[in-house]
């Protein structure tokens, strides 16, 4: 078969780029080893994940909420298969619809593990061994990310786990350990909590969400700390010895000093996903990597002609909705129109209660810039809406260049914020100020009149704090 595009990885990037190319009328052909379309994110990442954090919501707020809201519940149990089944519903039903949406765009899906083995081909091992190459055009890499090992712990998946794991566990762990305190470790973290879990954070950083906005990360882990989670900033975790009765995890100070010992049922290692390129046949056309296994880019082209690269494996941060306006783009280059990508404008969400959600400049690297700004702040306990939920944790913060007088950044706490962050990009995306954030009309009673607050505030006339 020869194709116009061939696309190594079924994830948003791979997906996405193979609907826009068909779409545009590429003879296309997509490649995913998983035997399954959707990649990390769709089958054991963001939408399991989600699964699992709504459902453990309504079981917490039935157990916390929901009395001091005159609503009485007797009985309330926990029914964790069940739990499990409507998470695994909701892939599977997404994971066929990618495969429908892939017949509705005449693209060709191939089962098996795709591996450039030269110019213009791509040989395909499928599930039964058997091998095929397609010859094509055009190759567009989007393989993704794997979990980061931490060197010295052996993964298991039972009771050392990956985020794969800890999507899976056929009990709740008396006590956990999460190793790494960014945004996966924290939500899935957040999820055995509120099932009644034991939670431990182990940060080798002085803070939690090291890449956050400081003032944000500090409310953040305030929020966390009172319901229950608990932190060891500033440490690495050395050993992870297996017992027959759980697991004990040995962990030191980062910058040296007396080692302490932590009990555990089930450690989930959560620092971070490196690039996945591992037996692609990079070398049989020459495709470069960087120091940390990326594959550069420019404007999604790789070195070498013909040969392009979006997602996780590449550079950039590593998230779905930037791999699928990637992959949008990539598509539109490859049949010869524009493609571009706004990476000041990529919003990103922790789906813990309350979310956290950010998009654009953080206040600390404002500062290291150089650049003169303004501040606008407003607390959610403020926010009549979020005083009717009882939601009231959080705040909202708006960042101005003095000299543009554009926004430049927001970043808020509070529930329902990776909604509101919409508004944001949408703003951010047509130059808007503070002042025309400020000035647009928001529903009352709503969430987001916090962000018309904040951006109130940026030019001193908050009115409702």
């Amino acid at each position: 078969m020869s194709y116009d595009l061939v696309i190594i990885g079924g994830g948003p990037g791979g997906y996405n780029a193979a609907i826009r190319a068909g779409q545009l009328g590429l003879k296309t052909a997509i490649i995913e080893s998983r035997g399954k379309l959707g990649g990390t994110c769709l089958n054991v990442g963001c939408i399991p994940s989600k699964a699992l954090l709504h459902a453990s919501e309504f079981y917490e707020a039935a157990a916390k909420t929901f009395p001091s809201m005159g609503v009485k519940i007797t009985g309330l149990s926990l029914d964790l298969p069940q739990m499990l089944k409507q998470k695994e519903d909701a892939v599977d039903g997404l994971t066929k619809g990618v495969e429908f949406l892939m017949r509705k765009n005449k693209v060709d899906y191939v089962k098996g593990f795709g591996r450039i083995a030269g110019a213009g081909k791509v040989e395909v091992t499928g599930p039964d061994g058997a091998k095929q190459t397609l010859e094509t055009k055009n190759i567009l890499i989007a393989t993704g990310s794997v979990p980061t090992p931490l060197p010295g712990i052996e993964i298991d998946e039972e009771r050392v786990v990956t985020s794969t794991g800890a999507l899976s566990l056929n009990a709740v762990p008396g006590k956990m350990i999460v190793i790494g305190a960014g945004v996966i470790g924290l939500e899935l973290g957040s999820v055995w909590r509120r099932l009644g879990s034991e939670v431990t954070v182990v940060e080798f950083l002085d803070k939690i969400t090291p890449t956050m906005d400081n003032e944000i990360s500090t409310a953040f882990q305030r929020t966390l700390k009172k319901q229950g989670m608990k932190f060891e900033l500033g440490h690495k975790v050395t050993s992870v010895e297996k017992l027959s009765n759980g697991l004990s995890v040995t962990i030191e100070p980062a910058k040296g000093g007396q080692a302490r010992t932590l009990e555990a049922d089930v450690v989930l290692v959560a620092i971070g996903r490196k690039p996945f390129t591992e037996g692609l046949g990079l070398e049989t056309v020459g495709v470069q990597t960087d120091a940390r296994g990326f594959i550069p880019n420019d404007h999604f082209k790789t070195n070498v002609e013909g040969v392009y690269v979006i997602g996780d494996v590449t550079t950039g941060p590593m998230l779905a909705h930037k791999a699928e306006d990637e992959g949008i783009a990539a598509a539109q280059i490859i049949a010869g129109q524009w493609g571009h990508v706004n990476y000041d404008v990529i919003p990103n969400v922790i789906y813990t209660d309350p979310e956290v959600a950010s998009v654009g400049k953080t206040e600390e690297e404002l500062k290291a810039a150089g650049v003169e700004y303004k501040v606008g702040k407003f607390p959610m306990m403020a926010n009549s809406r979020a005083r009717t939920n009882h939601e009231t944790e959080g705040l909202v913060k708006v960042l101005e260049d003095v000299a543009t007088k554009r926004v430049v950044g927001v970043h808020m706490v509070g529930t329902g914020v990776g909604e509101m962050i919409g508004e944001v990009c949408v703003a951010m995306e047509f130059g808007a100020s503070a002042e025309d954030i400020a000035r647009t009309c928001h529903a009352h009673p709503t969430m987001s009149e916090a962000i018309k607050e904040a951006a109130k505030g940026v030019d001193g006339w908050t009115m409702q704090a």
